[in-house]
């Protein structure tokens, strides 16, 4: 399972990169679908940024955290940080519905992908190693 959960969060990274790279671009981008599917205007408004630290550069150490945690077989902080992860997702995924009302792709396929990692996390904690009473 912690394998699993290591190569979704390599997924996370790569989307986040490509998000990443949007942010710091004035190109037109693959993901300007139509006016409520734009990346360049969610990576470019003023919620793409903490204290002048991208949010894609946010979750990119997110995943990367995620995935060594799963790999050092940590399952506790692992979920926790998972959780972490999934609930700042939740929050952006309310400003891109509510404020700006444009959705990015790669941020609903990271979305997709905490959420994945949520249930595997969540699996792996309550399944894990079960100690046997004498």
């Amino acid at each position: 399972m912690r394998f699993l959960i290591a190569f979704c969060a390599l997924a996370g990274m790569v989307v986040a990169t490509l998000a990443l790279r949007v942010h710091y671009s004035n190109d037109v981008q693959p993901c300007d679908i139509n006016a409520h599917w734009d990346c360049g205007i969610v990576n470019h408004s003023r919620y793409a940024e903490i204290h002048h630290i991208p949010v894609a550069a946010l979750g990119i150490i997110g995943y990367l955290a995620i995935g060594v945690l799963a790999l050092m077989s940590r399952r506790a902080l692992t979920f926790i940080a998972v959780l972490v992860g999934l609930a700042f997702s939740l929050y952006l995924t309310n400003i891109e519905a509510h404020k700006l009302e444009v959705w990015c792709l790669y941020c609903v396929i990271s979305q997709g992908i905490i959420a994945l990692i949520t249930l595997l996390s969540l699996l792996w904690l309550f399944t894990g190693r079960k100690t046997v009473r004498a």
